[in-house]
């Protein structure tokens, strides 16, 4: 079953449901307590047979993004699978389009997601994304916590 993936969020700390499917559920809150807006579309809402995901995000920061890096942290059944950081920005040849924009521009990109690198088996994932605008990871410019429950195995 295929489905349309997408979810506003304004408010810190409320989870919502935003994508079920047979073979896959997705739900999303802040891990930080200011609100913004956030928006993600993801399509489609499947995991079995699908090598390429279309994703478009919509982003007002609260601080401009000058600097920023991702650190990325998956939890399989509890147990670590995936620590993942990297700099996006740095301020010197930049090559996403978010680099360099201003507190409160509107960010609007589209991206393909390759799901084909990544087999995931049946379970559940909680997926920590947070971007820091600073290298010490001390300045939080956003933070995401997801909970995907894969229905079954992708293989």
């Amino acid at each position: 079953m295929f489905g349309l993936l997408f979810f506003i969020l304004f408010t810190p700390g409320v989870s919502e449901l935003f994508c079920t499917s047979s073979d896959l559920e997705m739900s999303y809150t802040f891990c930080d307590s200011p609100a913004y807006t956030f928006m993600f579309n993801l399509t489609p809402c499947s995991i079995v047979n699908k090598s390429t995901w279309k994703a478009a995000l919509t982003w007002i920061p609260r601080s401009d993004i000058t600097f920023l890096k991702v650190v990325f942290k998956v939890w399989y059944n509890g147990a670590k699978a995936l620590h993942w950081k990297e700099v996006l920005c740095s301020g010197a040849d930049d090559k996403y389009s978010v680099c360099g924009k201003l507190k409160g521009e509107t960010i609007a990109s589209t991206f393909d997601i390759k799901g084909s690198r990544i087999k995931f088996p049946k379970g559940d994932y909680n997926i920590i994304l947070q971007g820091f605008s600073d290298d010490s990871e001390n300045n939080l410019a956003i933070c995401l916590n997801f909970t995907m429950i894969v229905k079954q195995d992708a293989f």
